[in-house]
């Protein structure tokens, strides 16, 4: 049994990442009844929380459903997101997670997710800070090292874990090389074979198979796998891991029926989260993922762009089925 803290995860977990713009509440609802274990937040930015900047503070909306989940917090500065950690502990998640991974720009050349790869001792110190201000269990997401020259995620592991975290995730790349390339799971191995670290280590990068999950599983030894990308447009992929890893079977692939029901489930709870104009604008960029495969789809995503009332989506969605399930049986 994998545990965070007292948090019951099942033998293998499967978590699913926190991604910008896409783990909000609609999404993590059908990844969870699709199998994922635990969830996080998008990442919600400590200066934009001790604002009480709206987007922010929308981000710490977490629902009974969802649990346990985690809310995923990054800053640069220590005091600002001991201060964060104190806001985000009060709509009681199960967890907090701290972001030392995220590579784009804006983040980390304002010294903040994968920057703080560049200076361990800061990030230490933050670390225990966010670990004081909560009686929550805190984790960390971050990456192999800032480039190929530092990879130095053995000695943050040991570092994090004597100061209080109680699981790490490990992304397989560097900041350099921030998506590209294939994902080296070699060092998030060691890690877990490191007989000092005794916390769960979660690794994450190019896991898009059940073949490969299992495979990983097997050659690195890691307590569990974060799924991000390959959950986008298909949260099947939990259960479908999952049954693979128990069986060395695969479920069957979801039908065009399966697609369409989960895209509508989908959009129905972004429109009561957010309201129907926004719920329905923040969907536009899930249906090319839904309906990846489909050919000549291009006419319907254009036409799922710019409807904007629930009746005419759910109208294109079921004409959708009408025009490809006969082709695709």
């Amino acid at each position: 049994m994998v545990k965070i803290g007292t948090i019951e995860l099942g033998d293998f977990p499967l978590l699913l990442a926190p991604m910008e713009d896409v783990s909000d509440p609609p999404f993590r609802a059908v990844c969870k009844a699709n199998g994922a274990d635990l969830m996080y937040t998008e990442f919600i930015s400590s200066e934009g929380l001790i604002r009480d900047a709206a987007k922010s503070v929308q981000k710490l909306d977490i629902f009974e459903y969802e649990r346990p989940v985690g809310i995923q917090l990054f800053g640069s500065d220590i005091e600002t997101m001991r201060a964060c950690a104190e806001i985000a502990t009060r709509v009681n998640p199960d967890l907090i997670d701290i972001n030392y991974g995220c590579p784009v720009k804006n983040v980390a050349c304002r010294g903040a997710g994968a920057a703080l790869l560049q200076d361990i001792p800061k990030m230490v110190k933050m670390t225990e800070a966010v670990v004081k201000a909560t009686h929550l269990p805190v984790t960390v997401k971050t990456r192999l090292g800032w480039d190929e020259n530092t990879k130095n995620i053995q000695e943050v592991a040991e570092r994090l874990q004597d100061i209080g975290i109680q699981a790490l995730t490990v992304h397989g790349r560097t900041r350099v090389q921030m998506y590209k390339g294939e994902a080296d799971w070699t060092l998030i191995g060691r890690v877990k074979e490191n007989p000092r670290i005794t916390i769960p280590i979660f690794g994450n990068g190019d896991i898009e198979s059940p073949e490969k999950a299992l495979e990983y599983k097997n050659r690195y030894g890691v307590d569990g796998i974060m799924i991000g990308r390959a959950s986008i447009g298909y949260p099947w992929i939990f259960n479908e891991i999952k049954h693979y890893v128990r069986t060395g079977e695969h479920l069957a692939a979801p039908t065009l029926a399966d697609r369409v029901a989960v895209c509508k489930q989908h959009l129905e709870f972004s429109i009561r989260w957010k309201g129907e104009k926004t719920g329905i604008f923040e969907m536009r960029r899930h249906y090319t993922n839904y309906f990846k495969g489909l050919d000549n789809f291009k006419p319907f995503r254009l036409r799922l762009v710019q409807a904007d009332t629930l009746a005419e989506i759910n109208g294109i969605l079921d004409e959708i089925i009408e025009t490809y399930e006969v082709a695709l049986i």
